[in-house]
C-alpha cells in the first residue's frame, strides 16, 4: 500500500511540475510567427485572404484541413483550421538558383484558426525568418521583397 501511495504521490507531483512547462510552451511564439487575432469569421477570413492572395499575384497552391479531414473520416467535429500554400513560379526559379535544399520551404504557408466565439486568427512565418537559415544573400533578398507581399495579403485579409 505504501508503495502505491508513493506511486501516486510521484505521479501527483510530477504532472504538477510538468503542466505549467506546457502551458508556457503553448504560449509562445516562433520567432519570425505573425499571429492576428480578428474579429472575421473562419470562412470569411478564407474568403478573404483568397482574394488578398490573387490580387497580390501570388497563387494558391496548397490546401490542408484537419477539421475536414476529421469530419469526413473520423465523423468528428473540431475547431476549423486550414494551412493554405502560397507561392509563384516567379519566386520558385529565383529560390532554386540560390539554393535547391531551400525548395522544400515552398510554397509559403498561412494558417487560419477557428475560434470557440466564431471568430478566427491568421498566423504565417516571415519569409525572412523560414530562408534565414539557409545563409544566402539572393534568397534573403527574394525573402525581404515576399515578407512585404505577405504582409499587405495578411493585412488586405484581416483589414
Amino acid at each position: 500500500m505504501k508503495r502505491v501511495f508513493g506511486f501516486i504521490s510521484f505521479y501527483i507531483v510530477l504532472c504538477l511540475l510538468v503542466w505549467p512547462a506546457q502551458t508556457y510552451a503553448e504560449k509562445v511564439m516562433p520567432a519570425g510567427l505573425i499571429h492576428i487575432k480578428t474579429e472575421l469569421s473562419y470562412a470569411t477570413l478564407i474568403e478573404r485572404l483568397n482574394d488578398a492572395v490573387k490580387k497580390n499575384k501570388m497563387g494558391l497552391v496548397t490546401r490542408a484541413s484537419a477539421n475536414l479531414g476529421a469530419k469526413r473520416v473520423l465523423k468528428k467535429k473540431i475547431p476549423g483550421n486550414m494551412v493554405i500554400g502560397v507561392y509563384h513560379p516567379r519566386f520558385a526559379v529565383r529560390m532554386l538558383e540560390a539554393s535547391i535544399p531551400a525548395g522544400i520551404e515552398a510554397p509559403l504557408r498561412f494558417y487560419i484558426t477557428e475560434n470557440a466565439n466564431n471568430t478566427a486568427n491568421l498566423s504565417y512565418k516571415t519569409p525572412t525568418s523560414v530562408f534565414a537559415p539557409y545563409g544566402v544573400t539572393a534568397l534573403t533578398e527574394m525573402a525581404t521583397e515576399l515578407d512585404t507581399i505577405f504582409a499587405t495579403i495578411a493585412r488586405e485579409a484581416t483589414n
